[in-house]
């Protein structure tokens, strides 16, 4: 028996720019105890979906134009505030995608948790507080009582989304909706938090509305599934069917964009050697203690020409910090890094000039790394007239040439980063990093937050330019099945240690170290 029968909703944006439809004549139900997985790209309407049956759009722009969604026989699109602000709080609950900015940075932990049980059910903050701490230790909170009192920021990645799920359940509701709760976080703390999901849900015969872009997540939590793309459904059916026996193009290109075997682009790798690290520690501050720590300790590797080396690790593990010193983004505390012979470490701002040319960086973050008030044409145009790869006369013709290598037209030069997708803004911040033609690329999770068709689109840019520009590459990633069918050797780290480095389907096929396996078991493959 469905617990929410949703039928024909629409929802439209009305902007500046015209009418954007949404969510488009969307229909969909979920039974009591059952997971439903939706799926699609960013912009195919899955959040605003189930955002418009919360009253959670904003209105305006927003506008939930047409549709009925029957919860419990009572219809959520009817309701008044006050009416849907009860059922929000009791009845159906929600799981955000960042719950950094979800949770307040100024409020406890145990204060945000047992606020909705003091407001919804009138309970005595005693109580209220017993039933905090019981929660946390149900949602895996190690050391509950003692971290009651903890903010947020006290909290790693992880343990915040379990703090959500916590505080999404206090109430007991009936249906729980997991927006993206994932995506941001390593393969092995995924497989904790999904496998969580999963035990609470049946514990609690919770229906369940898990929204993903991540497929083989899907396919191993969902009961059934529904494909939405540019605001409509293309198709439902039971997960096994969806994944076994598409129907629709579109949920085939999603299912072909999966990343699933051994690198299948050619081996370019020469046998001279490129970048040179031995010894490199790292420290920093720790602000709680007062007392230095080591996120890289002791590090020793090689890197040749034209080889991409991956570079895996839980969060915390020390890998994007290894590459931000190689590039003396970070200064080490002690070690070598030699780029072809030359010591880098100890070098000074303008001893490292020229060397910058040569060695360039691609960050997981476009909007963040990107100047919002430049136009493709200057955030292009700038490294190369710094660096006096161009001249005013020929600047023009370099920057029409970077679009075409990484696939933007030419027309859209002079457009703002926030006129792009994040797809387009990642070949923008590749762009600039391919432009003084370096030898040497450091791309820190460059495709983590992309869904799997643009992320396709991404890493087969990559290889096409590792081919024609002779490039060497240090890939930063935590997902180890782009990291499989992209590199020629892999690098493990844990706690700014190497585990255990290899060529890469070696690695995959007999890996020797407990944790190497452990991160290989986490990763959800089709």
């Amino acid at each position: 028996m469905s617990i929410l029968d949703v039928k024909n909703l629409t929802t439209r944006f009305h902007t500046r720019n015209g009418v954007v439809t949404a969510v488009d004549d969307v229909s969909f139900s979920v039974d009591k105890g059952e997971i439903l997985g939706i799926v699609g790209e960013s912009g195919s309407g899955k959040s605003v979906s189930c955002y418009s049956l919360l009253g959670l759009i904003p209105m305006p722009p927003g506008n939930i134009e047409s549709g009925v969604a029957l919860f419990e026989g009572r219809d959520l699109l009817a309701m008044s505030e006050s009416e849907l602000r009860a059922v929000r709080g009791d009845d159906i609950a929600m799981i955000f995608q960042d719950p950094m900015t979800s949770l307040n940075p100024f409020l406890t932990i145990g204060e945000q948790l047992i606020e909705p049980l003091i407001y919804h059910r009138g309970i005595k903050r005693a109580a209220a507080k017993a039933r905090a701490i019981e929660l946390m230790e149900e949602t895996g909170i190690v050391n509950a009582q003692g971290r009651f009192n903890a903010y947020p920021h006290e909290f790693s990645g992880g343990m915040r989304q379990r703090v959500m799920i916590a505080m999404a359940l206090i109430n007991e509701p009936k249906l729980l909706i997991a927006d993206e709760p994932t995506t941001a976080l390593d393969v092995t703390i995924q497989k904790q938090i999904l496998e969580l999901i999963a035990d609470l849900q049946k514990r609690r015969d919770l229906a369940v509305i898990f929204i993903s872009h991540d497929l083989g997540v899907v396919r191993h939590l969902a009961d059934r599934v529904v494909v939405m793309k540019e605001g409509k459904v293309v198709e439902q059916n039971v997960t096994e069917s969806i994944f076994e026996n598409p129907q629709d193009q579109y949920t085939q290109d999603l299912l072909d964009a999966i990343p699933s075997g051994e690198k299948v682009n050619e081996d370019l790798r020469g046998d001279e050697i490129l970048i040179e690290v031995s010894g490199l520690t790292t420290e920093f501050l720790d602000r709680n203690t007062g007392k230095p720590f080591k996120a890289v300790d002791d590090v020793s590797f090689n890197i040749q020409h034209n080889e991409i080396l991956g570079l895996v690790g839980e969060s915390g593990s020390g890998k994007s910090t290894i590459g931000r010193s190689i590039l003396q983004l970070v200064e080490p505390s002690s070690g070598s890094v030699l780029f072809r012979g030359e010591e880098l470490l100890g070098q000074s701002a303008k001893q490292l000039k020229p060397i910058r040319r040569r060695m360039q960086m691609i960050f997981q973050d476009p909007y963040a790394s990107l100047n919002p008030r430049m136009t493709v044409y200057d955030t292009l145009a700038e490294p190369l007239l710094y660096h006096n790869v161009a001249t005013r006369g020929t600047i023009d013709a370099h920057v029409l040439e970077l679009m075409d290598d990484v696939g933007l037209a030419r027309s859209a030069v002079k457009k703002y980063p926030h006129e792009f997708s994040g797809g387009q803004r990642q070949r923008i911040a590749i762009g600039r990093a391919i432009a003084t033609k370096p030898e040497f690329i450091v791309a820190d999770e460059p495709v983590s937050a992309l869904d799997v068709t643009i992320q396709k689109q991404i890493l087969e840019l990559i290889m096409n330019l590792v081919a024609k520009h002779n490039l060497t590459m240090l890939f930063v990633s935590h997902d180890l099945s782009v990291v499989r069918s992209l590199c020629d050797r892999v690098l493990v780290l844990q706690y700014g240690k190497i585990v255990e480095i290899g060529e890469t389907e070696s690695l995959w096929s007999s890996s020797k170290e407990d944790y190497t396996q452990k991160l290989m078991a986490a990763v959800h493959t089709l």
